[in-house]
Order: C-alpha cells, then sequence, then structure tokens
C-alpha cells in the first residue's frame, strides 16, 4: 500500500525555507541594451562549500502518478535546477526529521521556472515530465562526498 501526495502548483511562499523559486515574475531590476532587455538580478542564494560550477543533465521524461521510493540530500551545497526545454517538471521536497525525510510536499514547476534546493534540503530526484528533459545545474563541483539518500520502506505516490 502507498501513501499518496498531491502535487500543487509551485510558488515561493509554499516551498519557504526549503528552497527558492527561480523565474522572472514581476518588474525586472534594471534594463539594460538600450532597454530591450530586463535584468532579474540575483534570484537565488548559492550556499556551496568548494568550488561551483554549472553542468547539464539530461534526464529521460516521467510521468504522473510517479511512485517516489527515494529522496536525497546535499550537506555540502544547494542545487539550482534550471531548465532548459518547455514543459514541466516535477519538485518533491522534504524538511528533515531526526536525519530522515519528513512528509514530502510536491510541485509542478513549469516552462521559465527554476528552483534552487536549500543545502541538506531532502528532494527528489530531477523528474521532468516531458522531454527532453535537459537542465542546466548550478552546484558543487568538489569532487568529495556530497550525497546522502534515504530509500522509503513503503514509497508514496505523487499524483496531480
Amino acid at each position: 500500500m502507498s501513501r499518496v501526495v498531491t502535487a500543487k502548483p509551485i510558488s515561493q511562499d509554499a516551498i519557504s525555507g526549503l528552497a527558492e523559486l527561480i523565474d522572472a515574475s514581476g518588474k525586472p531590476d534594471k534594463l539594460i541594451n538600450q532597454d530591450l532587455c530586463g535584468r532579474f538580478h540575483d534570484r537565488a542564494t548559492l550556499d556551496v562549500e568548494g568550488e561551483v560550477g554549472i553542468s547539464l543533465f539530461k534526464s529521460a521524461s516521467f510521468s504522473m502518478p510517479f511512485k517516489l521510493e527515494m529522496m536525497e540530500r546535499h550537506p555540502h551545497g544547494s542545487q539550482a535546477f534550471l531548465p532548459m526545454q518547455e514543459g514541466q517538471y516535477l519538485v518533491v521536497l522534504a524538511e528533515d526529521k531526526d536525519g530522515i525525510p519528513n512528509t514530502p510536499s510536491a510541485f509542478i514547476a513549469g516552462a521559465g521556472q527554476g528552483v534552487n534546493i536549500g543545502r541538506n534540503v531532502w528532494h527528489g530526484v530531477l523528474c521532468p515530465l516531458s522531454d527532453p528533459g535537459l537542465f542546466m545545474v548550478v552546484d558543487r563541483v568538489t569532487d568529495s562526498p556530497n550525497l546522502e539518500e534515504h530509500w522509503f520502506s513503503e514509497p508514496y505516490m505523487v499524483q496531480r
């Protein structure tokens, strides 16, 4: 028997304290290039021990409902996921409870919405809901260990 989590549209209020929503909502902070380009400045706080790099992740797409069997966290750095395609993706986050993920919350993010997951925050795997599943990821690139996984004895089913 699975436990059920319903995914909601992502918003900064909904993910506050766990992650930051990176988008171009509201008025730009500054206009550049003869006022033809709006700069939305400094939209996320990178919190990383060691070197920071930009990588590209290309993932197979997933479908809903999604079987959440495992969550992970990175104790030495935040991770920013920035989609490089149209379409939606699933973001699953959980607070820590005695060294394991508490009950997860699930969110649907869309085109033009990135997310910066805080250091040591439990999260699901990169989960694009359409192909090609291409993301720019800004995170720690130092070679020392930076991954903890927790496998649930009873999975969650994430639905819309």
